[in-house]
Parts: structure tokens; sequence; C-alpha cells
């Protein structure tokens, strides 16, 4: 409660702020929270599409970037727009499961969010986001940005038995499922956890890796990558609804627009991993069976931990979500 109210304090100061200037009576100002570092790859399209808005808005939209973790704890991102404290969050929905367990699900998608806006993915996500967390899911970025492990012990097959590997939620149960142990804590200790041997290796995307510095505690990654990384950019409902046609239909068009570069992903995810073979970290590449394995038992093991904390909800987001059914 403390911190939520040093939130809201830091909040009304810089409204303050911004009501001193003089703008358009039809211009409003939308605070927003990052739950990742500024600067940093996972950040950057947000970043981007701050900046898009607040040059193409004037005069109807613009956003205040408050920051990111350093203005609010990253878990504390999805009930603090929720309840209005902040107007827009760019958050992944595993930093939101205590108020929406199916969000889960979102790391499992097969489709891009260009395909789930047509064949109804996205309308059904935006419904569990209004009704479970007061929010409207404007934008998804990280489409082709896979999560993989990264060991310093050798890996050659799907098996990770007498590994201790350092885990979030996202992947816990799949690391488990290959009888992994899992140790669970914040990245600011998991170069310490590398470097003293408490762990094995760790999940991460592809990108960020460098920004961390965790390539020089990292012998390699296991290919091929899981998962889709989900990092969204949300409006709190109340807030959503009190906007004009206008400013909506330019957030939507923003939305679009930022979407868009997800198809830089591709690019982007081969520059990481030569900075990281640059770096001296080896790949190791399960293949046939192994592969086989590894990939459905992400899958397998990702889709039952979403219906067993979402049983009403989670079948429905899988039909939607999964080609392969």
């Amino acid at each position: 409660m403390k911190t939520l109210t040093r939130i809201a304090g830091v909040a009304l100061a810089v409204g303050t702020l911004f009501a001193a200037a003089p703008v358009s009576a039809k211009e409003v100002v939308l605070r927003a929270v990052s739950s990742f570092q500024q600067g940093s790859l996972i950040e950057r399209p947000f970043a981007r599409f701050v900046e898009k808005v607040n040059a193409e808005g004037k005069g109807l939209v613009q956003i205040n970037y408050m920051g990111g973790p350093s203005a609010m704890p990253p878990f504390e991102v999805g009930n603090s727009l929720a309840s209005g404290v902040i107007d827009v969050a760019f958050v992944t929905a595993a930093f939101y499961t205590n108020l929406l367990p199916a969000g889960d699900g979102l790391k499992l998608t097969e489709y891009s969010i260009q395909e789930l806006r047509k064949n109804g993915g996205w309308e059904y996500i935006n419904e569990l986001h209004n009704k479970k967390m007061n929010a409207w899911y404007l934008a998804r970025t990280g489409d082709g940005v896979p999560f993989h492990m990264y060991t310093n012990k050798p890996v050659e097959k799907a098996d990770l038995s007498g590994f201790t590997l350092r885990v979030t939620p996202v992947y816990r149960a799949f690391f488990e499922a290959l009888k992994a142990n899992s140790i669970q804590t914040p990245p600011s200790e998991v170069y310490t956890a590398l470097e003293r041997g408490v762990v094995d290796g760790y999940g991460w995307p592809i990108q960020g890796v460098l920004d961390l510095g965790w390539q020089e505690v990292t012998k390699a990654r296991v290919d091929p990558g899981f998962y889709t990384v989900d990092v969204n950019i949300l409006v709190n409902l109340d807030k959503w609804k009190s906007l004009t046609d206008e400013q909506r239909a330019f957030l939507n068009k923003m939305a679009e627009w930022v979407e868009s570069t997800n198809a830089e992903n591709e690019q982007i995810n081969a520059e990481e991993a030569k900075k990281q073979a640059d770096a001296g970290m080896t790949v190791y590449t399960l293949e046939g069976e192994e592969r086989q394995k590894w990939l459905d038992t992400a899958r397998e093991a990702g889709w039952a931990q979403v219906l067993k904390a979402a049983p009403d909800d989670g079948p429905r987001l899988r039909e939607l979500l999964s080609k392969s059914k």
C-alpha cells in the first residue's frame, strides 16, 4: 500500500506539472510505465511508440512516460493500471497473472498479432483484459522473439535431470517437466548465481542477454527456442472509454504501427545471436526426436499450467492461439 501511495504521489506531481503547461482542450495526457528497463531491446518498441504518439498526436494525445522498474516495480504495474494509478502500461502478461491467470497462455500463441486480429483471438484476449483487469488490450510486441535456455553445462537431449535452473513462471513448468530443479530469483541476482555456480542456467529471450551482461557468465545457448515473447501495451479501460472517438482511432493507428515493427525482430534476433557468439557463447542444437520432444514438452507443459490456473478461460484461449489443436 505504501508503494502504491508513493506511485500515486509521483503520478499526481507529474500530472500537476503537465497541467501547468498550456494544452489544447482536446488533448489528453496519458501516464505510462514500462515493466522493462528503459533502453533495453525489449523496451525499445514502447519507447518508439511513445515517441511517435507524442510527435504525431500533438493537440490530441500525449504520453507522459514516467519510467521503468525504477518508477514502479514490475509486478505492481498490472494492479496500478487496473486501479487507474497509471493510464498505460507496457507489460508482459507473466507480470499480471494474479489478475488474469489465462494471460499466461499468451506466450503460447502460434499466430502473429495481425493473424489474431483476424481470427477472433485479439477480440477474446481483449474481452478477458476488460473483465479481469479493467484494461483495453491495445497492442502486442514481441512476435517472433523466442525464449531459450542458456546453460553452463552441455545439453545433448531433452532431459534436464541434474540441472538447477533459474526460472520465472514463464518456463518453470517446462523445465520441471524435463526434470530440472528450479530456483526463482529476480533478474538482479542471476549474474551472481551463475558466477557462484548456484544455478547451471536460466531461461531468457534471444534478445536482451547482453543488455544484462549475462554473456560474461554464460557458456552456451540451447536451440531451438520455444514460446513467444509477449509484451503488451494496455490502457486502463475507464480511461479508454473516456477518450473521444478521434483519440481512440489515433491510438489504434499507433497500435497498428508498433505491431508492424514486430517484422524487425527476425533481423534483431540474428544480430543478437551473432553478438552472443562473438562473446564466446556456443550453441547446443537439439535435432530429430530430441528436438521434437523439447518443443512438444514446452507446449504441453505450458498449456497444462494455463488450463489448471484458468479452467474457464483457458480452453477457448487455446483454440484461438493454437494451430496444432
